[in-house]
């Protein structure tokens, strides 16, 4: 297995980048109360003394009252979390890692199993989560205006604490994407439209914000899908074009790099050709990508949620495309989750060594 490309290193602004492997956002719900733990900075430390070259947080969300379903998941505000968040970047940077956290607004959101709720109903742009469900609000221009500036808030305190990066959750049914899709926005403002280019408007806004917040040096990614939790083959742009008409505007906005989120990073996007959604990214606007999606397993990320187990696979047409330019990062998630030394084990050859990845990964913070 030629991994020489993949062992390369990368630069781009603050990146200075080991490798080409990004650790993929997982939310682990491990902060109490909102609260980054030292076990979740020892979680993160292990990732990058494992080798790992960018590690992307778990989402964390933005400083409003319904940003989040979950009283677990970490936030990116307040003195007590962002003292958590310094530790965790300060443990990252002692073993030579580069980070980023990804910031986070839920939107429309189903209420979370453990009973749990936010203090005012979700928002979201027109009160659906998907089509036909609907529960919380439509935002006002005050909530968008201010979603908008706590989006660079977290960015500028991103910056502060000493990331690397910032990464914004624009995919996967969660608010910047309620706001993509047809279905979930029915807005009839600035903020709406027919077309997926006028629906960018959102997006556009918060990442105009975010680079106002943290100057034109400090990398700004933004994490897209075509897909929905809700509709596996949902596509939001149906061609090329359509698909440049919604990226280009959010490059043109400020952003630095694009990371595709697919369930199988080999399925061809569009018909005629066998470039995947990354592939296609990089060609309409010669941006940086991230390619995504069953990197070194065999079943994919939503189908272990329920259940499924994967065992270790090869990297060889990954290789194959990444030689080819199709994309410049690799996000591994579930192998990373579960095994901190992954990274190492491909670098060397230690294919043999390699584990699996069960459900059960997901209820702990593995630290060998």
């Amino acid at each position: 297995m030629n991994t020489q490309r993949l062992f390369s290193p990368f630069q781009l602004k603050t990146l200075n980048l080991r490798n080409r492997i990004v650790m993929a956002p997982m939310t682990r719900s491990f902060s109490p109360d909102g609260i980054p733990t030292e076990q979740v900075a020892a979680y993160y430390q292990k990732r990058a003394e494992g080798e790992v070259g960018l590690i992307l947080s778990e989402g964390t969300v933005i400083d409003r009252p319904s940003a989040s379903n979950d009283a677990n998941v970490p936030h990116f505000y307040g003195q007590q979390a962002m003292a958590g968040w310094k530790h965790v970047i300060d443990e990252v940077h002692a073993k030579g890692g580069q980070m980023g956290p990804q910031i986070w607004h839920m939107g429309i959101m189903d209420n979370h199993r453990s009973g749990w709720v936010p203090p005012v109903p979700f928002e979201g742009p027109s009160g659906l989560n998907r089509p036909g469900f609907t529960n919380g609000s439509t935002m006002s221009q005050k909530d968008i205006d201010d979603t908008i500036l706590a989006f660079g808030k977290a960015a500028a305190d991103a910056k502060a604490a000493g990331f690397d990066c910032v990464e914004l959750h624009g995919a996967h049914g969660y608010l910047i994407d309620q706001f993509f899709w047809d279905a979930t926005n029915l807005r009839t403002d600035s903020y709406g439209g027919k077309t997926l280019a006028e629906r960018t408007r959102f997006a556009t806004d918060v990442i105009q914000e975010v680079r106002k917040q943290v100057g034109e040096d400090f990398a700004v990614i933004i994490r897209l899908s075509q897909f929905k939790p809700a509709e596996y083959t949902h596509k939001l742009a149906k061609t090329p074009q359509e698909m440049e008409a919604w990226l280009q505007p959010l490059v043109d906005a400020g952003v630095d790099v694009l990371h595709c989120s697919q369930r199988r990073f080999w399925e061809p996007e569009f018909d005629d050709s066998d470039l995947n959604f990354a592939g296609w990214a990089k060609k309409l606007t010669g941006k940086t990508t991230i390619t995504v999606g069953s990197v070194g397993l065999t079943g994919e990320f939503f189908g272990a949620f329920a259940g499924e187990s994967s065992q270790p696979a090869s990297l060889d047409e990954l290789n194959r495309r990444m030689d080819r330019g199709d994309f410049d990062l690799v996000a591994v998630g579930r192998p990373i989750l579960a095994d901190p030394n992954w990274v190492t084990k491909i670098r060397t050859g230690r294919t043999d060594e390699l584990k699996g990845f069960t459900k059960e990964a997901f209820a702990e913070l593995v630290l060998d």
